[in-house]
C-alpha cells in the first residue's frame, strides 16, 4: 500500500530563540490527518520531528512515526519544502 500525502499545512512559529521553526499537518489520502509535525533547525539544516510525548521516565517517544527510512525522507521533504515556501510567503 503506497501513502497519499494529500495536504501538507504549515504554520510558522514567530520565536527567534527557538529551534522549533514551525509546526506541520499532514492528511494521508484524503482521510486521516496528523497534527503537531514539528520543524527544527539543527547544525546540518532543518529537519521534521514526528508528534510525541513524555513518559513517566522522562524520556519522549513517538505517538506516530513512518516504519521505514524511505517514508521518513519523502515525509521529511515534503514538510521541509512546504515550510520554506510557508516561509518565503512571510517575507
Amino acid at each position: 500500500m503506497n501513502m497519499n500525502i494529500s495536504d501538507v499545512r504549515v504554520r510558522i512559529v514567530k520565536s527567534e530563540n527557538s529551534k522549533i521553526k514551525a509546526s506541520a499537518s499532514i492528511t494521508i489520502d484524503g482521510c486521516f490527518v496528523v497534527h503537531d509535525i514539528k520543524v527544527i533547525e539543527g547544525t546540518e539544516g532543518y529537519f521534521i520531528a514526528m508528534p510525541n510525548r513524555k513518559t513517566p521516565d522522562g524520556q519522549f517517544k513517538d505517538i506516530v512515526h513512518p516504519l521505514d527510512t524511505q517514508t521518513r525522507t519523502e515525509l521529511n521533504d515534503l514538510v521541509i519544502k512546504a515550510f520554506e515556501e510557508a516561509k518565503k510567503a512571510n517575507e
